[in-house]
């Protein structure tokens, strides 16, 4: 059994971050997301994977390499546009041959890996298998329709009356049939070609299609809410760990990591929270579901709930909160004369000013 993670895609929904780095590789409590997703298919005992790229190809690359460090071989199949999940499985033919295969979006997370699944689907062997959770608002998904027996009778991609409140997790499972399928399909009113299209199709042919309602905690991280949710997630499982330096008049409380070569000067830490390698923090408060960074600087400031990528620095801001800081990211305070908000942003920020 093979895997086909989709990492890909321009990350819309999380600029101006994805400007400039791809969505897989932002990270929860300081591990990029795609990382999560390649532990769980390792721990499948699935080793052999097919990691679809686009325009960050070389960032996914550089990070993930020859997939060694993961226990995996990894071969990378480039997709020139993001023309849809079904798209991925077609240029993928020659890659997956005749196997199965699980197919893993890159930006999904999934608390407890996915062994389970595929142990299920290596028993049963359906033509696919599909994983469902209840969601509020399932306008923003792919929605499965389940008859009174469970069965699955009807699929479709992001509607806009939902026919119920079941959508389509990250991660599936099929057989070979699934080619067929794939190549059956036509591009949507979004110009792809989707999964959800390709999967009606078997129920349309009568293949064995079947599904799990999972009850446990599953994120699509492509959005700064779902991010810092999921980081909350992440962090709640940390063991407490001090590897690096905390002089006599700081303070950690709780679950709190703080990786070799970072240090603590006169501040307060409160877990879950993870400080990383090279990370000064003085004068300033950490609070809980706070992931840093390595190499970064925060002086003088009062932090929480928030993720800060590398090599940033935080300098007398007062509290900052529910906030997602890049890279390279220079954080300080304005002038106080004249009263006046100085502004550099890029394309599709939000910025939130206290008037």
């Amino acid at each position: 059994m093979k895997a086909l993670v989709l990492s890909g895609g321009a990350g819309t929904r999380l600029r101006p971050i994805t400007h400039t780095s791809a969505k897989q590789l932002v990270p929860v409590a300081n591990k990029a997301v795609l990382f999560y997703g390649l532990e769980s298919i390792a721990e499948a005992g699935i080793t052999e994977v097919g990691v679809i790229v686009g325009d960050t190809a070389a960032e996914i690359q550089d990070a993930v390499g020859d997939g060694t460090r993961f226990g995996l071989d990894i071969t990378y199949i480039p997709q020139e546009r993001p023309l849809g999940l079904a798209h991925a499985v077609l240029i993928a033919r020659d890659y997956l041959g005749d196997d199965d295969f699980v197919m893993y979006l890159g930006d999904n997370f999934i608390v407890g890996g996915i062994t389970d699944l595929v142990d299920e689907f290596r028993d049963n062997r359906p033509d696919a298998q599909i994983l469902l959770t209840r969601v509020q608002d399932p306008r923003s998904f792919g929605v499965a329709e389940l008859d009174e027996t469970g069965q699955v009778i009807g699929l479709e991609e992001k509607p806009a009356h939902p026919k119920s409140d079941l959508a389509l997790v990250g991660v599936y499972l099929f057989t070979p049939a699934i080619h067929d399928a794939v190549r059956a399909v036509t591009p949507s009113w979004r110009g792809e070609l989707e999964i959800t299209h390709a999967i009606q199709h078997l129920i349309d042919s009568h293949a064995d299609v079947r599904c799990t309602v999972i009850k446990g905690y599953w994120k699509d991280t492509g959005n700064v809410a779902d991010m810092l949710e999921v980081n909350r997630t992440v962090l709640e499982s940390l063991a407490r760990r001090i590897d690096g330096d905390v002089d006599n008049a700081s303070e950690t409380v709780g679950r709190v990591v703080v990786e070799a070569g970072a240090r603590i000067v006169n501040s307060r830490i409160v877990g879950p929270a993870v400080v990383g390698a090279g990370t000064v923090v003085e004068d300033s408060y950490v609070g809980p579901f706070t992931s840093i960074a390595e190499n970064c600087r925060i002086t003088d400031s009062e932090l929480e709930f928030s993720i800060v990528l590398r090599d940033s620095s935080i300098d007398g801001v007062g509290r900052i909160e529910s906030s997602l800081i890049g890279r390279h990211v220079q954080v300080t305070p304005a002038p106080s004369v004249p009263s006046a908000h100085r502004l550099v942003l890029g394309d599709h920020s939000k910025v939130q000013i206290h008037t």
